[in-house]
């Protein structure tokens, strides 16, 4: 499941870039003239940083290895999933996917994923 979202984050990431694109090279882009090695570089910083960023983050929110933190925003979404499927929380969904990772981290393919799409990003903006 984690995957399947993941993946249709990409594609709307990947159809933003392709509307902000021109001639190959992105519009507006501070990296539209620089060299390809440079360009290769920001690619991999802004990836790498996409997935190191995301345990960070997850762990801000509260979907932490001990547990979903009392109190934070992941304990409201819980809150309003148990809510919205009748008192418990539904396996595959949003509120399990992400305390799976908080609590696990990313797998190989999650990281290839979001790697791809924060490597993207960087070059877009």
């Amino acid at each position: 499941m984690a995957a399947i979202a993941a993946s249709s984050v990409v594609a709307k990431i990947m159809s933003a870039a392709s509307l902000a694109t021109a001639g190959g090279a992105a519009s507006g882009s501070v990296l539209s003239g620089l060299s390809s090695l440079v360009k290769a570089v920001v690619a991999a910083i802004g990836g790498a940083a996409t997935v190191g960023a995301v345990p960070v983050v997850l762990g801000a929110v509260g979907f932490t290895g001990a547990g979903i933190t009392a109190s934070s925003l992941a304990a409201k979404m819980m809150s309003v999933s148990a809510i919205a499927n009748g008192g418990g929380v539904a396996a595959g969904g949003m509120v399990a996917t992400l305390q799976s990772v908080g609590a696990a981290g990313l797998s190989l393919s999650s990281k290839v994923v979001l790697g791809s799409a924060g490597a993207l990003v960087s070059l877009v903006v």
